[in-house]
């Protein structure tokens, strides 16, 4: 899982990353939809998209009525991913200051 976190992680780095899957979150959204929205040039745009795919986190499809529309949607898999790891390591986090505060009170 590891891997596909550092994925998720990287892809998110980016705060115009982060608003295109704010975006989505509310519903799929065409290209040109996303790039206005971002105030962003296509090929901005398209250098984040390609990004986000590379990370998992979204997905492409091309409707029938025309190939040249693409319109862009959420993966939940990766988002889960992380969602699941933030758990573990909060519980990782809570369960050491228990311990340290337990640790102190005794010496006190």
């Amino acid at each position: 899982m590891s891997s596909r976190l550092d994925r998720t992680l990287a892809a998110l780095a980016d705060p115009h990353r982060r608003r295109v899957v704010e975006l989505l979150r509310e519903r799929p959204r065409r290209a040109g939809e996303l790039a206005r929205a971002l105030r962003l040039n296509p090929p901005a745009l398209s250098r984040h998209l390609r990004t986000l795919k590379a990370g998992g986190l979204i997905e492409e499809v091309h409707p029938a009525f025309d190939a040249r529309v693409r319109i862009f949607s959420l993966r939940p898999k990766p988002m889960a991913d992380l969602k699941a790891w933030l758990a573990e390591t909060e519980r990782m986090w809570s369960e050491q200051l228990a311990a340290f505060k337990a640790h102190l009170e005794r010496r006190a």
